[in-house]
């Protein structure tokens, strides 16, 4: 029998001041003016299109992906959430994000988006060093980076997360590991902190940039990195993730838990769990923002459902849960997939011979070597 898990809110906010050569989000360069207010109708007409999905549900956390959603001004996002709130329950205190760039042309005044509800920023700095950011495509500098932060500290943020990326091109060990101290000086809560990987469709996959650190070299990095953070008391509690006590990000513990989560917005994702039909739904939005702003509101804003079948479900929820240092209770994947655990019994077995996995029967939790290859553990749960 399916459980009903926590729902959550993502809200796709496609817009960009410039597309950068590592990224492979649906993100697209501001062309003009950008249409803010028949943005948020159609968010509002996709919202309405969705709701029977989660009626009488209540959403725990919302958070504004992108692009760069601080592109739009508070007043933007203030209407967004009031019109939602009048259509779904919110969880009092409910975690509500904003992602963010540094740079002074892309953020509204920080205030103006607290007041509009918004309680954590995360901000997009990849790093400190100026000649790596310019070698990412960054608009922003280093300066810019810690302005932006201490102005919305200022503001009364005291909830933001700091995305930091490693492995840049011709970025040293020492050279991450001051990214992080520069980070930690900050006084964040929260640190995402990943290495720069070349992914398809993205200018860097086709024009490999120079002075990338091999495989060795990056993990030199990342060992180093953690051990700044976590004597600075960040605790790493998913694969990129670190946060101090108390301060992990809401929204995406619901991700690798497996959760349920409305996506609207041009290319938003959602995760639904069906009662009715003890069926997971997993359905996406029509990504171009000209297209998704003509038919939002619409079936044909829909551009596919998929629904999860029992080969599917295990991989699925095993793509997110071991991501997690602590892992999940088995009761989780039998509430939040319907199978048994004799589902997976077989695959289990492998990954804790091979040292993967932990040798505990209630708790689904990966080993420091299962962490390091946690690629091969997933995909033992593929079939």
């Amino acid at each position: 029998m399916l459980a009903t898990p926590p729902l959550s809110l993502y809200v796709h906010l496609p817009w960009c001041v410039r597309k950068c050569p590592y990224c492979d989000f649906n993100s697209h360069e501001q062309r003009g003016a950008l249409q803010f207010e028949a943005y948020v109708d159609a968010l509002i007409a996709d919202l309405d299109h969705d709701l029977p999905l989660a009626w009488g549900r209540t959403v725990q956390t919302v958070f504004f992906g992108g692009g760069t959603p601080s592109l739009f001004p508070p007043a933007a996002i203030d209407r967004f959430l009031q019109l939602a709130s009048a259509r779904l329950r919110f969880a009092p205190n409910a975690e509500v994000t904003l992602e963010t760039n540094p740079g002074t042309v892309e953020h509204g005044p920080f205030a103006g988006y607290r007041t509009a509800g918004v309680n954590r920023l995360s901000f997009g700095v990849q790093s400190f060093d100026d000649g790596c950011l310019q070698r990412l495509g960054r608009i922003h500098s280093s300066g810019d980076a810690e302005r932006a932060v201490k102005a919305a500290q200022d503001a009364g943020f005291d909830n933001c997360n700091l995305d930091l990326m490693y492995a840049l091109p011709q970025q040293t060990l020492a050279m991450a590991e001051h990214d992080v101290e520069r980070a930690i000086a900050l006084q964040p809560t929260h640190v995402s902190h990943y290495q720069l990987t070349l992914e398809p469709n993205t200018v860097f996959a086709a024009r490999t940039p120079p002075g990338i650190p091999d495989e060795d070299g990056a993990w030199d990095m990342q060992e180093a990195c953690q051990a700044r953070l976590a004597g600075a008391g960040f605790a790493q509690y998913e694969v990129s993730a670190y946060a101090r006590e108390g301060r992990q990000c809401a929204h995406n513990l619901n991700y690798w838990r497996f959760g349920d989560y409305l996506g609207i917005g041009a290319g938003a994702h959602a995760k639904l769990t069906l009662g009715a039909s003890q069926q997971v739904l997993r359905r996406w939005k029509v990504r171009h923002p000209g297209e998704y702003l003509l038919k939002a509101g619409t079936a044909a804003a829909v551009g596919g459902d998929d629904l999860l079948d029992a080969q599917r479900l295990p991989f699925d929820f095993m793509l997110n849960a071991l991501r997690l240092n602590d892992g999940v209770p088995m009761a989780m994947f039998e509430a939040r997939t319907g199978l048994p655990r004799a589902a997976i019994a077989d695959t289990l077995g492998v990954a804790r011979d091979r040292g993967w996995l932990e040798a505990e029967d209630d708790w689904l939790r990966p080993t420091e070597l299962g962490r390091r290859f946690g690629n091969d553990v997933i995909g033992l749960f593929l079939h």
